[in-house]
């Protein structure tokens, strides 16, 4: 409870600091879990950057993020991701980040610096003995158990604090899945069995709730099914394009050919997201055109390590997608070539060659648009 008590203090401490009209550090949202900052640049530009802090903290760092790609603030961020000790408790975090943006903009740092480094001194002695990088998984998940059962405490029956509550007005269906996925997390933490990364948990957790809660899904443009419960791969039926586009009649002629609405992704999250981009393909049905390569691979410079931006949203890429489909004219291939596919679906093994090579091709040329043989 200590820990949890420090964190709460850490975060009124940023929060009187830098209040959301301060000129040049704005801590516009805070929360046990997440911590939504604003910088204001030279020229008066706002930057809005985003820390997700999790069930490891402080053993592990905030996982932070932007809206933005701007290198000064990128590399801030990616700062952040390299910090141990003491540098990882959250007071400690923000002047780090503060400190870098002031440079990277060639800015005085504001003088609530020295008052946040006083703080830092003053309340991380205590603490970070308990909670070093020897830190067991028990004591990890006790504390994030703690962090949780605390904020579910404070939002019940007090509606101050109702906004706090992460799966407010999420359907019953989706907050019993959130719900069953922070659970499995707790298990896997116990039992020592934790697959992929905290950074990349954190995050999934975060799109997949803030997926949920975007009016593109709950018009029915797209839909989200997790594999295997997993947060790390996700089936995405796309069932609304343009409707002006030859891929829309496609999809209609689609129903009423194989009873099918939708064309089905598959998405693939390493354990170093979001610095690195989700493998994403085509599973069904055949398409030509709309820069899906033969293995059903896309061929989309975001979705490279050189294109790829840590600020892009699953429901961004998801959007991107069926607009590039459209602008590529893409069709349905009812009855096509069957080299590559079995069952009327594309194998995920062709995908990743045609994009390995692919992605080799352009880092030696450049991007630019594929040959329409290739897609």
């Amino acid at each position: 409870m200590a820990c949890l008590n420090t964190l709460k203090q850490d975060i009124k401490t940023l929060e009187s600091l830098f209040p959301k009209n301060h000129e040049r550090f704005q801590v516009v949202n805070a929360s046990v879990d997440e911590l939504t900052c604003r910088f204001v640049g030279r020229n008066g530009k706002k930057f809005e950057i985003h820390a997700n802090i999790t069930e490891a903290y402080p053993s592990t760092p905030p996982v932070w993020f932007a809206d933005t790609e701007d290198p000064c603030i990128t590399s801030a961020v990616q700062i952040l991701t390299n910090t141990v000790g003491r540098d990882n408790l959250v007071l400690q975090q923000v002047k780090i980040l503060l400190k870098e943006l002031c440079k990277f903009h060639n800015l005085n740092d504001p003088m609530e610096i020295e008052r946040l480094e006083l703080s830092c001194v003053s309340e991380a002695d205590d603490e970070l003995e308990e909670n070093s990088e020897d830190e067991d998984d028990e004591e990890v998940d006790d504390l994030h158990i703690e962090m949780e059962e605390d904020t579910n405490a404070a939002t019940a029956g007090n509606p101050i604090n109702q906004e706090k509550n992460k799966d407010e007005g999420l359907s019953t269906e989706h907050s019993a899945t959130l719900e069953r996925l922070r659970r499995n997390q707790r298990q896997d933490y116990l039992r020592g069995s934790v697959s992929g990364s905290v950074q990349a948990t954190d995050r999934l957790m975060k799109e997949l709730r803030e997926v949920y809660r975007s009016e593109s899904f709950k018009k029915g443009v797209f839909s989200v099914e997790l594999v295997n419960d997993s947060l790390y791969e996700w089936n995405v039926k796309l069932i609304t394009v343009d409707p002006d586009s030859p891929l829309h009649n496609d999809l209609i002629l689609l129903k009423e050919k194989e009873g099918k609405d939708h064309l089905l992704l598959n998405i693939l999250f390493k354990e170093t997201y979001p610095f690195e981009p989700p493998f994403i393909r085509v599973v069904h049905p055949m398409i030509s055109g709309g820069y899906v390569l033969g293995g059903g691979a896309i061929c989309m410079e975001l979705l490279t390590k050189q294109g790829w931006s840590s600020a892009y949203t699953v429901e961004a890429i998801i959007l991107q997608i069926a607009a590039t489909l459209v602008k590529g004219k893409a069709r349905i291939q009812f009855g096509g070539n069957k080299v590559h596919r079995k069952n009327g679906q594309y194998s995920l093994a062709r995908a990743q060659q045609s994009f390995k090579s692919l992605v080799q091709i352009h880092e030696k040329n450049g991007w630019f648009t594929p040959p329409k043989e290739d897609g």
